[in-house]
């Protein structure tokens, strides 16, 4: 009996489960747990018969003074406690380097592969060298002698490996490589430096007659390398197979109409056989540009969306898609005119959606977006999810984009006292912030008594307002510009100002004085509302509070002392933003 090998542990392996547990700890998910304990029981039921043949035949031993003593099928409980504690670490590090990764994006259809035929060369070129350690382990096997330990590696590792690649290949080649590479190649430096100190203190020991005698430094032999790069493999391609399945069952609710929360084992295999002709491309390729223009165009909800799950995360995106391509739309007008028209199409969209015969003629409403928007915004109408939407905030939305033209007539500004700066916010903001709660409870139906769902989505539309109020404090230079003042005309007024004079020099004393005095009203809003997140589904508040917190971020930066606006727009330091996030996750 000794503690050599439960040392190895309690030095090497739990301090970096420890550390990253803490670290994930606020974006641990259901979904995240279980896809952690399938690999895990994956890894102890697929290992332990190898581990076993490999200790009953001598090919490696454990010195009876290294181990505590228990063993099943003579592994050693520390043995045991290694393949979870690996499978734990490397997840986890997979976890947090793919949070922020939209997976949806990934999928490939079949135009997109028949256009990729370096994919396919890759499918076949990894297959067939896949195949090819298979063999080569196979006749090390029956060779015997000092190949033996590497032929089992290979024979037990291949199988998984190619069946994981032929299924996922897409996804494995496709994800950014902080997904992949880096999961792989980081636990197996680390395990191949605490394989070297502990095959040097005798903690394991390899036979000499079953390894090959090559060593990638000193202390370290080949085949523990290839062991350790292979499981860590192993685990980072399952999560990748999960992701994938997951990707597909979130992204084809026609092909996956119900999706639990945890999908079944069974159900993840058989979203991945789905041939990839089945998949609508034209959903994926709007789902790319969504996601740019998400990512473009607001990098705190950018953030903020990453800490959503599922179908809700997915129509979310969609959904700031559509709000963001109709006010570029707008404000990307040559003339005012021009904006009108677009506000007008738009209205027609809204109203063809609503429209009692829409079911029976779902050709129509196609033709006319192909036919009356560019190519750039069609696939943010088609796809908006309005089939669990109210058109009332879509049309209230329109109506605040008139108002943003009022401001090229010439004639009195539109913002001429709170109550106009309010109706304004809640036509543009609070229109959003409506929507998005109905996404939230569409895909988190529970036991919501009517009276404070409708609480809720109230205070949810004055969170909308400050979020806004904060918008225009941080853009009254960019605003400017444009020959636009979002500030109450009767607060200039008390100033003895004018729009005319903001316009002039938005960065004068007093045009900061009323930015602080409308972030002032922002926080007062805010500090009303908040409290009805902790009522929303268990699911919707962590990503709630990511969303609001994020914005609110830049109100806060906006009071800093002496703080200057940097080219007409308030910057939150990505650090600052991840930061702001784990913090109100952790909440």
């Amino acid at each position: 009996m000794g503690y050599d090998y439960a040392t190895v542990h309690l030095h090497y392996t739990i301090p970096p489960a420890v550390a990253l547990t803490l670290l994930y700890r606020p974006f641990l998910t259901s979904l995240d747990v279980y896809k952690i304990l399938f690999l895990i029981c994956i890894a102890v039921v697929s290992t332990t018969p190898w581990d076993s043949y490999l200790i009953h035949h001598n090919i490696w031993t454990y010195p009876p003074n290294a181990i505590v003593g228990p063993t099943l099928f003579k592994i050693p409980a520390e043995e045991i406690f290694f393949f979870v504690i690996q499978t734990y670490n490397t997840a986890l590090l997979y976890l947090i380097c793919s949070k922020p990764t939209f997976h949806p994006i990934y999928l490939q259809g079949e135009k997109q592969l028949q256009n990729e035929s370096r994919l396919r060369m890759w499918k076949w070129g990894g297959q067939a060298t896949l195949l090819g350690g298979i063999v080569t382990g196979a006749q090390l096997v029956r060779s015997g002698g000092a190949g033996l330990y590497m032929g089992l590696i290979l024979i037990w590792a291949g199988p998984f490996v190619l069946l994981l690649w032929t299924l996922a290949y897409q996804f494995i080649l496709g994800l950014p490589i902080h997904n992949t590479i880096l999961p792989i190649a980081l636990p197996t430096l680390y395990l191949w430096i605490v394989d070297t100190l502990a095959l040097k203190r005798g903690t394991w020991v390899i036979e000499s007659g079953t390894k090959l005698g090559w060593h990638l430094w000193d202390g370290l032999e080949v085949e523990e390398a290839v062991f350790f790069l292979v499981t860590n493999l192993l685990i980072v391609f399952g999560l990748v197979a999960f992701d994938n399945a997951l990707a597909i069952l979130q992204t084809f609710p026609s092909l996956f109409p119900h999706v639990p929360s945890l999908p079944s084992p069974t159900l993840l295999v058989r979203s991945l056989l789905v041939p990839v002709s089945a998949y609508d491309e034209k959903r994926i390729v709007g789902l790319r540009e969504a996601l740019e223009r998400l990512r473009k165009k607001s990098r705190s909800f950018y953030l903020a969306s990453a800490v959503f799950q599922g179908r809700l995360r997915v129509d979310l995106v969609l959904l700031y898609s559509y709000f963001r391509a109709a006010d570029d739309l707008i404000d990307n007008a040559s003339s005012s005119t021009e904006a009108r028209n677009w506000i007008t199409k738009l209205t027609q969209f809204v109203d063809q959606v609503y429209a009692s015969d829409t079911l029976s003629r779902p050709n129509s409403l196609s033709d006319f977006i192909t036919t009356e928007f560019p190519s750039s915004v069609q696939a943010a109408l088609l796809l908006l999810p309005t089939s669990y939407l109210s058109p009332a905030p879509l049309y209230d939305l329109l109506k605040g984009f008139e108002m943003d033209l009022d401001f090229s007539y010439g004639g009195p500004f539109p913002i001429k006292d709170e109550s106009a700066l309010r109706l304004y916010a809640s036509r543009v903001a609070a229109t959003v912030a409506e929507s998005c709660l109905e996404l939230v409870y569409h895909h988190s139906p529970g036991p919501t008594p009517k009276d404070q769902r409708e609480r809720i989505v109230h205070a949810g539309g004055r969170m909308g307002i400050a979020l806004q109020y904060v918008n225009i404090a941080r853009d009254i230079n960019v605003d400017a510009q444009m020959g636009r003042v979002y500030l109450p005309s009767s607060w200039l007024e008390e100033l003895n100002l004018s729009p005319k004079d903001i316009i002039k020099d938005p960065e004068s004393t007093n045009a900061e004085l009323l930015r602080q005095r409308l972030i002032d009203n922002a926080m007062a809003i805010y500090v009303e509302a908040k409290g009805a997140i902790e009522e929303l589904p268990l699911e919707a508040r962590g990503p709630m509070r990511v969303a609001v917190e994020s914005y609110m971020e830049i109100g806060r930066i906006l009071r800093k002392p002496g703080y200057k606006v940097k080219a007409g727009r308030a910057t939150v330091p990505k650090s600052r933003r991840l930061r702001v996030a784990w913090n109100a996750l952790s909440q």
